[in-house]
């Protein structure tokens, strides 16, 4: 195997994908011209195109567009700068046709019934089969939007060292990053409703998405027995042409891409602008490297964590993100967590607190800061709409996170 065939080692590269809502410039309701977006660059209609570091591509509905790196990188400092040329190169497309990018995990008054538009040019194929299979007019499929973060490995060692710190990780993420505290123009109660929506959307057939939190795999054959196979089993009555029998079908909050070897984290809320997404990435991936380390406890007691378990502590986040409230004195310890009982953003500051410093410390920790002090942006955005979400505050809210995604700044609220 020469080396540019060879698996990159652990944190050798990292792959950062992130989507992004297309509406209208006057209402700001979602408006389906991904195709007509990608059009413009490339002269016809295709699934992706390459601007130099970033690609633009297409998803399951025509009102959303994604970004990602270019293939791996070495590193995420100054990344975002790179995500945040591209959202103004296609904000500039969109602005002839009285469209413009709208950030956050949810479209906050879509209704899916009326305006869904399933992508209609290549690899049709396989969302017409998920389609037909779960109806993609809903939520769960036809709004939400994220960031995923992909991270190598090379061989079983490294793969269980990897799905072991991701899977007691994951549970917590939201906490951080949720966005989507709206559902067709009301509060839902949620922090993170993209989660919630995303975690019931394969229930006809629930080996598909399990408990969000994968479960324990030490080896590549222990993951493709005990969560692939299940799964693919289960879909084959309703799939006989096997279109969706592949790895990508696993909804799973972290999924295993051994076509790549890449493991990836799907449960992180799209942000206000790619700074903010970028400062999430660099610091989930700090404190996973202190996790692969075994700097807090050793890999046998990660892997100890039941599924269920942790499954309650991001059911939690999901509700609560930021003010959840930990009381498992195991989890707690597995990071050295002093308390008998924490809210999660006191679990994060302590994490954050033990990550290793670098040179992009301000890049990524000085936002972070910024949320733990004053919330994930699902509960800024929550205390700007106000407690009775009426339609003009809701508007006025998203208006201005529009202005956050193409200035490149914080929400901090309206005034």
């Amino acid at each position: 195997m020469n080396d540019a065939a060879r698996p990159l080692a652990l944190f050798a590269g990292h792959g950062i994908e992130i989507e992004y809502i297309i509406v209208d410039r006057d209402q700001q309701n979602v408006l389906p011209l991904t195709d007509q977006v990608l059009h413009a660059v490339a002269g016809e209609y295709v699934d992706e195109i390459v601007q130099g570091d970033i690609a633009w591509s297409n998803e399951l509905v025509l009102h959303v567009i994604e970004l990602k790196t270019n293939g791996p990188v070495a590193s995420l400092t100054g990344l975002a700068q790179s995500f945040q040329r591209e959202t103004r190169r296609i904000d500039e497309i969109l602005r002839p046709l009285n469209g413009m990018l709208m950030p956050t995990a949810m479209h906050p008054w879509m209704n899916p019934d009326l305006e869904t538009r399933l992508w209609p040019h290549g690899y049709n194929e396989v969302y017409a089969a998920f389609d037909r299979i779960f109806d993609c007019q809903g939520h769960g499929w036809s709004n939400l939007q994220s960031m995923h973060i992909n991270l190598p490995f090379a061989g079983d060692l490294e793969f269980a060292q990897l799905h072991g710190a991701v899977r007691c990780l994951l549970p917590i993420l939201p906490a951080l990053a949720a966005s989507s505290p709206m559902m067709q123009w009301e509060l839902t109660g949620l922090m993170d409703t993209r989660l919630e929506v995303y975690r019931n959307n394969a229930r006809r057939i629930p080996s598909i998405t399990g408990l969000v939190i994968p479960e324990s795999a030490n080896t590549r054959r222990d993951y493709e027995e005990g969560i692939l196979a299940p799964m693919y089993a289960d879909i084959a009555p309703h799939d006989p042409e096997g279109v969706l029998q592949f790895e990508w079908l696993n909804a799973r909050g972290a999924i295993a891409r051994f076509d790549r070897n890449t493991i990836e984290i799907r449960v992180l809320d799209t942000q206000e602008c790619p700074a903010m997404d970028l400062a999430i990435a660099i610091g989930v991936c700090a404190v996973l490297r202190h996790l692969v380390a075994e700097t807090f406890r050793p890999l046998a007691e990660q892997n100890e964590l039941a599924t269920g378990a942790l499954a309650q502590i991001f059911n939690a986040c999901v509700h609560a993100a930021d003010y959840a409230v930990i009381e498992d004195r195991k989890y707690l310890r597995l990071f050295r967590f002093p308390e008998r009982r924490a809210q999660a953003h006191e679990l994060w500051q302590h994490l954050l607190e033990s990550a290793p410093g670098n040179e992009a410390d301000a890049e990524w920790r000085q936002p972070l800061q910024f949320i733990l002090r004053e919330g994930c942006l699902a509960r800024r955005i929550t205390r700007a709409v106000g407690k009775d979400a009426r339609r003009s505050h809701v508007q006025e809210t998203y208006r201005v996170l529009c202005r956050n995604l193409a200035e490149g700044s914080r929400f901090e609220g309206i005034s």
